[in-house]
């Protein structure tokens, strides 16, 4: 191969292409390809007369370009879920996604024994709003079942331009029974860190994927929080629930906002240049505070870099579920016409040497996301003061050091979010308790 065909290593979280639905390449390097070894010239032969047969006997006529195409995809899909062909609106697309702006759905997929499984919805898009979840099964678009067909195929049939309609056919996981959701495709403007006060004294900060502004997005919105609050956050919940993924060097650089020394994450590869270690550098946002990292089946790839990083090293407990279990690197490789091809050429590991490929990472504490009634949220209960002629303790009664109708809002809306407040709190009081 020449230097012409110049190499982008690329990470894609859960799936590729989703030129309309979003999977996001991670990290970009350029660098010459090694010299290949001869080609098995007796199989290329039996390729050739393949195509030779199909031109000659197949019932319409065939382009060269289209059988070539065609047989690039199939040697590409064959060899796992994220290999593939990029044509140039694919590759043109996969660039733009970089961003975190694209048109589309905002909806993350994977092909899982043939079937279009949601990865992941990406917050404040068509498909988030629609309330498609992680685990529902695509079974049709606009009608037309999806049963054989590649994933490219399936983008192909999702994409479309902003303000036109597509309707998906979704099976949520537990259901009896699909059902058709009617989606509106937009222009997706993804603003990936959100934050606010839980309450005073402790953060929250969501990151929806890992995209350029993520790596200074977190670290002003910790020091944001920290304005708000009138005093430096007793902790922090980081949400990396349902981050697809993203950029890789924004993956390391959140990781590094809260880390002081150690590997944040490292790839093996058999040619030399995919095999790389990144490690964190002095300063830590939170100066040490306590930090919270929610993940569940929906946090892939970068997102799953970035909670590996900061609990492998010590720095953060996760709470959750199990997350995805994307390790693959794929890199990039850009061909003459404008075309490209994915190819996965490496593993990437945590700071303790563990691939999660296929097996994701265990939180610290699991905690399902539940639906909490008002009265298991902490509703009224009755006490001895409630009872009729009690005795009166006489001593000042104690504040509750935050809200109880807050704190009960919060179990109802997000359970995991609620557990991970209190976690939280677990961990500062022991930071705060003296030693001795």
């Amino acid at each position: 191969m020449s230097a012409k065909y110049r190499k982008l290593v690329v990470f894609f979280s859960g799936v590729t292409l989703g030129a309309a639905i979003g999977a996001l390449p991670l990290a970009f390097a350029s660098g010459d390809s090694p010299i290949p070894a001869a080609l098995p010239w007796q199989e290329v032969r039996l390729l050739a007369d393949v195509m030779q047969l199909v031109k000659q006997d197949y019932v319409e006529p065939v382009s060269d370009k289209t059988l070539l195409e065609n047989a690039i995809r199939g040697m590409l899909a064959g060899l796992d879920p994220h290999s593939a062909f990029l044509d140039k609106t694919d590759y043109q697309q996969m660039q733009i996604l970089t961003t975190g702006n694209f048109g589309g759905l905002g909806l993350e997929v994977g092909m899982d024994n043939g079937a279009v499984v949601v990865i992941s919805p990406i917050d404040d898009t068509p498909a988030a709003r629609a309330g498609i979840r992680p685990g529902d099964v695509i079974l049709r678009v606009n009608g037309t079942a999806l049963d054989g067909m590649s994933l490219d195929d399936v983008v192909g049939l999702m994409r479309g331009p902003p303000g036109s309609s597509v309707t998906l056919t979704v099976l949520h996981r537990a259901a009896d029974k699909p059902l058709d959701i009617k989606l509106m495709r937009a222009e997706v403007h993804i603003a990936s860190v959100k934050s606010r006060l839980l309450e005073p004294g402790y953060g929250y900060v969501r990151i929806s994927q890992f995209s350029d502004d993520t790596a200074a997005g977190v670290p002003q919105a910790v020091r944001t929080l920290g304005k708000q609050n009138g005093a430096p956050l007793k902790g922090l919940v980081l949400d990396l629930r349902n981050n697809p993924g993203g950029l890789l060097d924004a993956a390391v650089a959140v990781s590094d906002a809260f880390l002081n020394s150690g590997v944040i994450v490292s790839a093996k590869g058999r040619a030399p240049d995919s095999n790389f270690v990144r490690r964190a550098t002095a300063g830590d946002v939170l100066n040490g505070a306590p930090l919270v990292v929610l993940v569940n089946g929906g946090t892939a790839s970068a997102a799953e870099i970035t909670a590996g990083a900061l609990k492998d090293n010590h720095r953060a407990l996760l709470l959750g579920t199990q997350t995805f279990g994307k390790g693959s690197v794929q890199t990039v490789i850009p061909l003459p016409e404008g075309d490209a091809i994915k190819l996965t050429t490496a593993l990437y590991y945590t700071p303790s040497g563990h691939s999660i490929q296929a097996e994701g990472i265990a939180p610290d504490i699991v905690v399902a996301p539940l639906l909490v009634a008002a009265a298991a949220a902490g509703g009224d209960t009755l006490k001895e003061a409630n009872l009729e002629r009690h005795l009166a303790n006489g001593a000042p009664v104690p504040q509750t050091p935050s809200d109880g109708a807050a704190s009960k809002r919060l179990a109802q809306q997000d359970f995991q979010l609620f557990e991970a407040l209190i976690v939280l709190k677990g961990l500062g009081l022991v930071a705060a308790r003296p030693q001795g």
